[in-house]
């Protein structure tokens, strides 16, 4: 029921004499979505896990994960689940019910969590040093920001749901950008933020469409192809972003010194390579 692959930090220096196979075993994330299984990805960039729930029919139980060190996973640290499925529940001391598109925190402490009801559910979660209030988050409780435009194919909506803005979270900053119709870049111009690295989902994504996902130095880009329910762990030197084949969600969270979203170093359109 549960499976953990453990992924090292990478230098910058050691990426850029990588191929495609190297790169995708360090860097991609893909199936962890498996009918019955919780299959998690623990990192040694900030600690930060991400992973997959899908009940299919029955409960499913997050407890003790080795790597952690603790008796339960939520014992030194916080989560957020993230529902890309149909409508299911979470279960952490009380019973939370998610529709397709709802994120919930949980506080360090929380317990067990139990994932039961047709959702699919997606999960982060990083160490934390004091217990927060464990809260679900809908759409329209989330700030929004809008980018963009269809002249540059990047006009997208961001929703900020655990954020300075929205409410109170030790190191974990999660939210979700849509892509407009007709758009497809995300996160362009890119940035770095050496005090935090993060990790992309993208979601919404036509089965027969794909993402390239790019990453690396500003200069000394490098690029994966990504499918519906795939992403990218992207170390704190990289750059993150990426342009669809079709138009896309994508769920962005982030770990590491702060939770300021405006902590980024902007790279330039001329500066890449």
């Amino acid at each position: 029921m549960l499976s953990v692959e453990t992924r090292h930090a990478i230098d910058p220096a050691t990426a850029r004499g990588f191929d495609t196979e190297a790169l995708r075993r360090n860097f991609h994330v893909g199936g962890i979505f498996a009918d019955g299984e919780i299959k998690l990805i623990y990192t040694h960039y900030d600690r930060m896990i991400v992973g997959g729930a899908v009940p299919a029919g029955k409960d499913l139980v997050l407890d003790e994960v080795p790597q952690c060190g603790t008796d339960t996973i939520l014992a030194r640290r916080e989560m957020v689940v993230v529902n890309i499925g149909d409508e299911g529940v979470v279960r952490a001391g009380s019973d939370y019910a998610m529709a397709k598109g709802d994120m919930l925190y949980l506080g360090m402490g929380s317990g067990p969590v139990t994932f039961s009801g047709g959702g699919r559910f997606y999960i982060l979660s990083a160490p934390a040093h004091k217990t927060y209030p464990s809260r679900l988050i809908k759409i329209d409780e989330a700030a929004r920001i809008d980018l963009g435009s269809q002249a540059t194919s990047n006009e997208r909506t961001i929703h900020q749901f655990v954020h300075p803005e929205v409410m109170e979270s030790c190191q974990l900053v999660v939210g979700m950008t849509k892509l407009h119709n007709g758009s497809v870049w995300n996160t362009m111009p890119a940035h770095v933020h050496d005090r935090r690295m993060e990790a992309y989902l993208y979601v919404d994504l036509p089965e027969d469409q794909m993402a390239v996902h790019l990453m690396g130095e500003p200069t000394q880009t490098r690029h994966m192809i990504v499918r519906n329910e795939e992403g990218a762990i992207s170390p704190p030197w990289s750059i993150h972003s990426g342009a669809g084949t079709a138009s896309y969600t994508f769920i962005w969270a982030m770990a590491g010194d702060n939770v300021n979203y405006k902590d980024v170093e902007m790279v330039g359109m001329g500066e890449m390579r």
